[in-house]
């Protein structure tokens, strides 16, 4: 009878072991996954991040345009009398 005991014990403890090596073989996934998605998240910020720093250069000269004057000072009365003698 305890020979019956010890042999149903140890298919026991092998199917434990069947089922500890299946969650580690399922970790080993998920962690090769989720070092994959990492990767392709940590490309993406960069791409993201180039592409930032190019909108904020562009604003940055859109900026200057807007801030630069047209005409130079005193000229511009000039512009508009122009303006108004041509209607």
């Amino acid at each position: 009878m305890l020979m019956y005991a010890l042999i149903g014990l140890s298919l026991v403890l092998v199917g434990i072991v069947g089922l500890q090596f299946t969650y580690l073989f399922y970790a080993d996934k998920l962690y090769q996954e989720r070092k994959k998605y990492l990767q392709t998240l940590e490309q993406k910020h960069a791409d993201v991040t180039r592409r930032l720093d190019i909108a904020e250069h562009l604003i940055a000269e859109q900026n200057a345009r807007l801030e630069a004057p047209h005409l130079p000072a005193g000229k511009e009365d000039d512009a508009w009398a122009e303006v108004i003698e041509e209607r």
